[in-house]
């Protein structure tokens, strides 16, 4: 069987990557070993969230988010989309001075945000211990059902009719030009984009990923219990901490009124199971926040794994002179579902020769190459 491209990947990435292809022209065949919305795009929350690590992770968040605030009306309604908000909790002064510099950075980048005192914050979030010491609000971030939203992109996008989804197909390795199944089936193309998370180092292995495993926990449903998704300030260097086991706390209010509570990362572990002590450390963490949260009846919790980079940015681009026409979108981390829709825009714009909307460079695939070649 024979197409313009291949993307090997049914996850939200590869969805993205495939609906932007086929919205462009291109006959596209997606091959998956499992099924759509399968693997980290299954295990994360699913947030739409603006994130400032750095300058590039800002920008290739912002982009995304706004492509998925302009995507959201055509979105069916088991696809999840709700424009809940992101509130940030500042614990102390020193988180608060944190707030004051977080707000600075998004009203730079033309992100909406609102500070909110003490006093506005326990009004914003009842549940919320008291006192803490304020708060920022970003209501334009929100939250979707991953897995449903890749199956909209390979079935209801633009392009769609031009994409063939073919599910149970295990890639073995890929050359140029062509995917090699587990079957023993060559599928021949134009053009090979590997978009299946951690497994694309196992396609490419000088690919810098590694896994980063984290545990979920889902409630009973409390309507009402909470109204935004909340993070402590100190999220965001928790999420980029490169070694060890760290938790911090991430709760989100899910459409069908069950609370959704993250986050923990581990290196160095491919184990799925449910680990108890850090499941502990993270519950103890979130109660910090929200003091009833014990009370809750817990439903389910799984782990997944993310695709980690060392510097926390995607590798979207070229796979290099040795795999002329194979392509790569991955390394997404905790941020697939918020960035997907970027990454599908930057890698056809690369693809096509058009001007991308950011700059590229931050995602090169060679950029820690390129890095060590400086400093030698």
């Amino acid at each position: 069987m024979t197409s313009d491209a291949v993307v090997i990947g049914a996850g939200i990435v590869g969805a993205a990557c495939a609906a932007e292809l086929a919205a462009q022209g291109m006959t596209v065949q997606v091959l998956d070993a499992a099924g759509i919305g399968g693997g980290a795009t299954a295990a994360g929350m699913g947030h739409l969230v603006v994130m400032n690590d750095s300058p590039a992770e800002l920008a290739l968040s912002r982009y995304s988010r706004e492509l998925w605030l302009a995507l959201a009306p055509a979105l069916r309604e088991e696809d999840a989309f709700v424009r809940c908000g992101t509130l940030w909790v500042a614990a102390d002064e020193e988180e608060w001075d944190a707030a004051l510099a977080l707000r600075h950075a998004f009203a730079n980048a033309q992100v909406r945000t609102e500070l909110l005192d003490a006093a506005a914050l326990q009004e914003c979030e009842p549940a919320l211990a008291a006192p803490l010491a304020g708060g920022l609000l970003v209501a334009d971030d929100a939250i979707v059902y991953a897995p449903r939203a890749a199956q909209w992109l390979l079935e209801h996008s633009l392009g769609c009719r031009n994409i063939q989804v073919r599910l149970g197909c295990e890639v073995r390795s890929v050359v140029s030009g062509e995917v090699r199944l587990a079957s023993g089936e060559c599928v021949k193309t134009g053009l090979i984009v590997i978009a299946n998370g951690l497994a694309a180092q196992r396609l490419v292995p000088t690919l810098p990923i590694r896994p980063k495993k984290g545990h979920l926990l889902i409630t009973d449903r409390y309507s009402g219990y909470i109204r935004h998704q909340i993070l402590e300030l100190g999220y965001i260097k928790s999420a980029h901490q490169s070694e060890g086991a760290s938790v911090a706390f991430n709760a989100q209010p899910r459409p069908t009124g069950q609370i959704l509570l993250g986050s923990s990362r581990q290196f160095d572990t491919l184990d799925r199971a449910v680990e108890w002590p850090v499941l502990m450390r993270m519950v103890e963490r979130a109660s910090r926040y929200l003091p009833s949260l014990p009370s809750l009846n817990a439903m389910r919790t799984w782990t997944g794994f993310r695709a980690a980079t060392p510097d926390g940015l995607p590798l979207v681009g070229p796979a290099g002179e040795a795999l002329a026409g194979v392509w790569i979108a991955a390394g997404h981390e905790g941020l697939g579902v918020t960035t997907s829709l970027a990454t599908a825009k930057l890698l056809a714009a690369q693809i096509c020769g058009v001007p991308a909307a950011i700059d590229l460079a931050p995602y090169r695939v060679d950029r820690f190459s390129v890095e060590a070649g400086r400093e030698v």
